[in-house]
């Protein structure tokens, strides 16, 4: 049995490789999302027959695998994974496992299968997104002409020389938000650091929003499948009203209007982040399931 290796910035073509080959669906999936939040989680890896099994590992917490992702034996690398994990406890689950997964190639008879719901994917149209058409988006876009008629603004692609100054805003919020004082948002603030500092290496979109030459918000997201792509962090000044569906529409706009859908990821079991992602319309969601083998 193959040693799993831990996460690092040099493996990102071979992760690459394998989600080219067998397209996800899931946030999860991509190489920026797993090293971005690799000191939550710690993901190892290795390879089986041309799959890819990863394990999280998160600090003090029961170790997980992710379902085996490429275009070999799914089944096989399963089998392989979870006895993996059983050396470390006896009924190790496999986790954000998509319903399409489930369906194809996981056996009902030998696994327990429970719903994952704080861990849903909220996917959009990107054309909703983009146009805020209809009368179910005209609240967004009263908030986004208010916006851009009182506030002089400047919408930018995110490059080497604003990395500085979105890392000032995102230190600017965790002050505003007290960070320190909650470990889910300094663990994000770890993982946003990361993804930024590394910005060359990954290479994912980004953009910013400048209100009078200052960095008041951002985003950025990459390609998860050929028609989607996924948003892994938005963040705004929150004393700045429509700057939230400001970076939201323009982001989408400026890097998304050429694939049809945009997957914002999850609301974690959280109210104000349900309600916020609920008040764009998903077209779908992204049902993720949790999988242990029956006693």
């Amino acid at each position: 049995m193959k040693a799993l290796k831990p996460l690092e910035i040099e493996d990102k073509s071979t992760f690459q490789a394998f989600f080219a080959g067998d397209p996800p669906q899931a946030s999860e999936y991509t190489f920026t999302n797993l090293f971005m939040w690799r000191n939550k989680f710690n993901p190892s890896w290795t390879m089986l027959e041309d799959c890819l099994l990863i394990t999280m590992n998160p600090p003090g917490e029961p170790n997980y695998g992710l379902f085996p992702i490429g275009r070999g034996d799914k089944r096989k690398a399963l089998s392989v994974l979870i006895a993996m994990l059983k050396e470390f406890q006896e009924r190790p689950k496999i986790s954000r496992v998509e319903r399409r997964i489930v369906e194809n190639f996981v056996d009902t008879s030998k696994f327990e299968i429970e719903s994952d719901k704080n861990n849903f994917d909220y996917v959009y149209l990107s054309e909703d997104l983009i146009k805020l058409k209809g009368n179910r988006y005209h609240r967004k876009k009263n908030h986004l002409n208010r916006f851009k008629k009182t506030l002089k603004f400047e919408f930018r692609s995110m490059d080497d020389v604003l990395i500085d100054e979105v890392l000032q805003l995102q230190e600017d919020w965790c002050e505003f938000k007290e960070c320190a004082d909650n470990q889910d948002l300094f663990l994000e603030d770890q993982a946003i650091y990361e993804a930024l500092k590394n910005y060359r290496l990954l290479k994912f979109k980004g953009g910013v929003v400048l209100i009078d030459g200052k960095v008041e918000a951002f985003s950025f997201g990459e390609i998860l499948n050929p028609e989607t792509a996924v948003i892994h962090v938005e963040k705004a000044n929150p004393e700045i009203p429509g700057l939230y569906t400001a970076i939201n529409q323009m982001f989408a706009s400026d890097s998304w209007s050429d694939v049809k859908y945009i997957n914002r990821e999850q609301d974690l079991g959280l109210e104000g982040l349900r309600k916020a992602k609920e008040s764009y319309y998903p077209v779908h969601m992204i049902e993720k399931y949790v999988l242990k083998e029956k006693a």
